[in-house]
């Protein structure tokens, strides 16, 4: 067990030396390091360009989505019409999917949007709460939301990476010698618990955190975006309460009550606020309360004139 920790660290040192000549070979050929900054970001936006499109193209096939004719449902279209004179949209693909529950979203950007729609979201919505709820995606679509997270997540993939490349001569020398102590004291599973094991956790556990809180940052950002893309298809709509209306049917449609089974469930505070941070989307129930409110204040207005 000693002879084979003694080859694991060699194994490890070896590794170390060759990732440190490959980064002194960058270096030296490397250019300057803001040179270097933007070849990385051009690198993470082509990177997140290429994903989101083909990731686009992947979706559709995989929903076994069809393109909604205008000759079946010509008056949701004039709606649409009407939508895309007023938004800084072209006109975007309609197209209708069996999707796991009630909903819709939308795909691309302002001017090769796709709209997609469940199919019994034409059975449960009035026409003003679908025109309502389509003028929320193209507000999306209006301000390249999806494209722009897309590409944030792909850039600091691109540079977690290069920090990770970077970090490499280090941390396989800590790890070589940690696992080689374990096998020299004949317990190779206890490497871990050795102080350079703990030390190597703690850096994974530092680009853990780092991950966690980039993705809430990114989060956050997608639950503003989703209460700016309601204030302004209430604004182009001029009725907010169609809006709240279609909100609160996706979301009774999609969230059955659970009938005698529903005590047997563990809810938690601490759950429902991890919910809410790692969310995309805010609370239903806000977004609600928030259009009955911008209601409120435009009857409101209306009286006192």
């Amino acid at each position: 067990m000693a002879l084979i920790g003694c080859l694991l660290l060699l194994w490890y040192l070896g590794l170390a030396a060759l990732s440190y000549w490959a980064l002194s070979v960058l270096r030296i050929s490397a250019p300057g390091p803001a040179t270097t900054l933007l070849v990385v970001a051009g690198i993470g936006l082509i990177g997140g360009y290429l994903s989101y499109l083909f990731g686009t193209k992947q979706l559709l096939s995989r929903l076994d989505a069809v393109e909604l004719p205008r000759s079946h449902a010509p008056g949701f279209y004039r709606r649409l019409d009407d939508l895309e004179s007023r938004m800084g949209v072209d006109s975007p693909t309609v197209v209708i999917a069996r999707l796991p529950m009630p909903n819709a979203f939308a795909l691309g950007s302002r001017r090769d949007g796709v709209v997609v729609l469940d199919r019994s979201l034409f059975g449960l919505l009035s026409l003003d709460e679908l025109e309502a709820l389509v003028a929320h995606e193209l507000a999306h679509l209006e301000r390249y939301d999806a494209f722009v997270q897309t590409l944030a997540y792909s850039v600091f993939r691109t540079v977690a990476g290069l920090v990770f490349l970077l970090l490499t001569p280090l941390l396989l020398p800590i790890a070589g010698v940690a696992r080689a102590i374990a096998w020299i004291r004949g317990d190779p599973q206890s490497w871990s618990r050795t102080a350079l094991g703990r030390l190597l956790k703690l850096i994974e556990g530092g680009v853990v955190v780092c991950f966690l809180l980039v993705t809430l940052v990114v989060r956050a950002h997608s639950r503003r975006r989703e209460y700016a893309a309601d204030d302004r298809a209430a604004a182009v709509t001029g009725r907010p309460v169609a809006l709240a209306r279609a909100l609160w049917t996706i979301q009774c449609t999609a969230e059955p009550s659970a009938g005698l089974l529903a005590p047997l469930y563990v809810h938690t505070d601490d759950d429902e606020t991890w919910q809410r941070l790692l969310s995309t989307h805010p609370s239903t129930d806000d977004r609600i309360e928030r259009l009955l409110e911008r209601a409120r204040t435009a009857r409101s207005r209306t009286r006192e004139r």
